[in-house]
């Protein structure tokens, strides 16, 4: 506890010489672009409408703005334009401690109307991609940092959303609509990267803790289906994210810590005054484990460690056009230890030391160039690594003096990639926007698994050093047939030359708004997903002391999304969203024999299986849904947001029996909400409260044959009776409560939170498995009550 009481030392004695007189201002910048073409707007005019009275400006020449003394609070921004749909930005945080930068983007109005009226609605719902009009939205840094439970997590953000579940508390992963989590596209700045998790595996979209600084992020897009052709090889959903760029004009620092997040530094400003250059580094080192130290429950006795770094240097416009250079690296490894875990872990066996090691990097280098004012080329070119390294250590006749220790498993996976990304955009009139672009990706592997838990000798599971390429295609364009209807459409190509798989793909979206304040939506995209690594190079023992491998020819899954989507917004601050879907999955990989097994199952555990040889494409899915969302936009120091889902996720496997996937809760329900609680004199300091209630159906799981799991000595599941049945429901409730702080005579804010994750203590199952040592079944459960904190000082 002395540790415990330690941690809130520097943030009491911050808080005690808080003085009571407050900063009473700050500034809020930035650009204003054409959505389609990103020229700068110039002569926009940018008007905060919650002052009184209210303050504005017009752009500059090259489509800046600045607003200076704008009051401490939360504001609402209108930007309008000369024949442009004007926009409305609800819940503009301004605070002492650090100046808000905007970038902005208009539509241009079809109609060429001289003048567009302003409405007082909420744009947060559309997309940053202008291409991406059904099952898409944006979110906010200020979003992730704000909800409750979601520990400044991306993915975890996420699950809040219609159709988003997570697999389990311990890990991020994200089900979108029944579909398993490998499914997911992460993308970084336009390029895909891999896994961008602490603790992660090869093949995986999630892990236990976010190596993504939400800190640093700009507005960002999560789509759950039928998403443009620009996105390719995933069949669940995407996450495309940016980096924001630093202050151009000022240096500004930032320290943090917090339980999960860890002890942050952040710092940006400019690097030069002429041509807009500037940087942003941040870098974390968690220390979670404390939690654990102290006798809060983090699912483990071990002791996880990680750190990461992220930067961009945005080095303004030169005659090149505008370069930027971004980064992201993590590292984490944890030690499990046979004497120091309880039968309770979620991740070891008590006869077992076992120690992962991990690792993930992007680097990259932007170029965005404008031909005319209508065009512009952009192109990324990065290189990514994803490592992990997992052994195990089994002892036998355990303190005896007899006992021995074996090492039976060893992993060690590195993905390294190479990816040029380059589009060109031409927007040929107000009507009309295209884009056609290229993604290739170098795989080289340095892949190797080897086991010898039921054989005397080392078993190898697979080992490839070799290369491989991924290359996709893609044309799209946006159509506005009148200013109330417009219709998308676009084809996207990949080619793997592993096995020469090519596949074409069409896109396509119909947008009518019935009224200024209705929309619905129709949409139809064709997926297909390359076969994980792990699966795809599996070895098998040809019986004359080589090894063949048998999988190699799989082709990608193939998932086709139909989905019906109808979009209100209610007097300016509320939306209600619904959406219909159904989904069509097929090309499964199955066992080449009459079997329960599917790859859409992937992802209910930690790994991959190491058995499946001779795997055919044969395989079918079929997923379908409604999902509700209703919201409340932060207006009036509240928020609210509802999202309820009710959907089937059922497979065939080789023979031919449909069953439950793994994901089929069959509903899930969140209720989040919010309040700010303005304090002091001049009201420009507040007391926060948050909270956040989930609710979800079990999932189906295959029950344990005891009986020949004990014969066996390993964990036997009833393949042929496969997720049938189901665990019980899932319930969390978080509560979060805060406090926002404004010094006077110096820029400086201060933000503490403390957020009590699982109030109730729930003790929602995690899995059920066998005990080699008891023989028996054992039901283990996830975290429980937790107490989550955060720290920040800005200046």
């Amino acid at each position: 506890m002395k540790r415990f009481i330690l941690i809130f030392i520097p943030m009491i004695l911050a808080l005690v010489s808080f003085k009571a007189q407050a900063q009473s201002t700050q500034t809020v910048k930035g650009t204003v672009f054409d959505a389609a073409s990103e020229i700068e707007l110039i002569g926009a005019t940018v008007e905060i409408v919650t002052t009184d009275p209210s303050l504005g400006t017009t752009t500059e020449y090259d489509g800046s703005f600045s607003i200076p003394e704008v009051p401490l609070g939360r504001h609402t921004i209108v930007v309008s334009y000369l024949g442009y749909e004007s926009i409305t930005v609800p819940n503009v945080v301004v605070t002492a401690g650090k100046e808000v930068i905007l970038e902005l983007t208009l539509e241009e109005s079809v109609e060429q109307l001289n003048e567009v009226v302003v409405t007082a609605e909420s744009d947060k719902d559309r997309a940053q991609n202008e291409l991406a009009t059904i099952s898409a939205r944006t979110f906010s840094m200020e979003e992730v940092n704000r909800y409750s439970g979601g520990r400044s997590d991306v993915g975890r953000l996420a699950a809040n959303f219609a159709g988003v579940s997570t697999a389990d508390d311990a890990r991020n992963d994200i089900v979108i609509r029944g579909n398993s989590p490998t499914g997911v596209l992460w993308r970084l700045e336009g390029v895909p990267i891999p896994s961008p998790n602490h603790f992660s595996t090869l093949g995986t979209t999630g892990g236990p803790v976010s190596a993504l600084n939400p800190n640093l992020l700009k507005n960002s897009d999560f789509m759950t289906s039928a998403f443009p052709a620009e996105y390719g090889n995933a069949t669940a959903g995407v996450f495309d994210l940016g980096l924001r760029s630093g202050n151009k004009d000022n240096h500004e620092f930032m320290f943090q810590f917090g339980a999960v997040s860890g002890l942050e530094a952040m710092a940006e400003g400019p690097m030069g005054k002429d041509n807009g250059s500037s940087y942003l580094v941040s870098a974390r080192y968690g220390f979670v484990g404390l939690a654990g130290d102290i006798g809060l429950p983090i699912g483990t006795n071990a002791t996880p460690n990680y750190q990461d770094l992220a930067f961009k240097l945005d080095f303004g416009k030169t005659k090149a056009g505008k370069f930027s250079l971004f980064g992201i690296g993590g590292r984490s490894d944890i030690d499990f230890l046979h004497d120091e875990i309880d039968e309770n872990d979620l991740f070891a066996a008590n006869d077992e030391d076992s120690f992962a090691r991990s690792g993930f990097g992007v680097l990259g280098l932007r170029h965005n160039i404008l031909l005319d004012d209508k065009t512009y080329v952009r192109t990324v070119l990065a290189g990514s690594l994803s490592t992990n390294e997992f052994w195990v250590d089994r002892y036998t006749d355990l303190d005896q003096p007899t006992e021995t220790v074996n090492r039976i498993t060893e992993f060690d996976n590195a993905e390294y990639r190479v990816t040029l990304s380059s589009y060109i955009n031409r927007k040929f009139n107000s009507r009309f926007t295209a884009r056609a672009g290229i993604i290739s990706e170098t795989y080289i592997y340095d892949l190797s698994a080897q086991t010898r838990e039921f054989t005397p000798d080392w078993y190898n599971i697979y080992n490839f050093d070799e290369n491989t390429n991924l290359f996709q295609a893609y044309v799209q364009g946006k159509y506005k047939i009148t200013e109330d209807l417009s219709f998308n459409a676009g084809v996207h190509t990949q080619f793997l030359s592993l096995n020469n798989d090519f596949v074409i793909e069409p896109r396509a979206a119909l947008n009518y708004d019935i009224t200024d304040n209705h929309m619905v939506s129709l949409g139809y995209g064709m997926h297909h997903q390359t076969i994980p690594m792990p699966i795809l190079l599996t070895r098998k023992d040809a019986g004359d002391g080589n090894f063949i491998e048998t999988n190699t020819d799989l082709d990608a899954m193939r998932s086709q999304h139909f989905v019906l989507g109808y979009d209100a917004k209610l007097g300016g601050e509320w939306r209600v969203k619904a959406e219909a879907y159904y989904q069509i999955l097929d090309q499964v990989p199955v066992d080449s024999f009459a079997s329960s097994f599917s790859l859409l199952n992937l992802g209910e555990d930690f790994g991959f299986p190491d058995d499946k040889y001779d795997l055919v494409n044969e395989g079918t899915g079929r997923n379908y849904g409604l999902e509700v969302t209703v919201e409340k936009f932060f207006s009036k120091g509240y928020y609210g947001l509802l999202t309820a889902s009710i959907y089937d996720s059922t497979y065939k496997g080789s023979d031919d029996v449909r069953r439950n996937t793994a994901f089929n809760n069959g509903y899930v329900l969140n209720v989040l909400a919010g309040k700010e609680f303005p304090i002091g004199k001049e009201k420009r300091n507040a007391l926060t409260f948050d909270t956040k209630l989930t609710t979800a159906g079990g999932r189906f799981y295959t029950p344990i044959d005891s009986e020949a799991s004990a014969a066996a000595g390993q964990e036997i599941r009833q393949d042929d009776i496969a997720f049938s049945e189901r665990q019980d429901g899932y319930f969390r409730w978080d509560v979060k409560f805060g406090i926002k702080l404004n010094s006077k005579k110096k820029k400086i804010s201060h933000q503490f939170y403390f957020d009590i994750q699982n109030v109730t203590n729930r003790e929602n199952i995690f899995t059920r498995r066998y005990n080699r040592l008891t023989n028996e079944v054992n039901e283990v459960y996830q975290n429980g009550f937790f107490p989550d904190f955060m720290y920040r000082i800005q200046f």
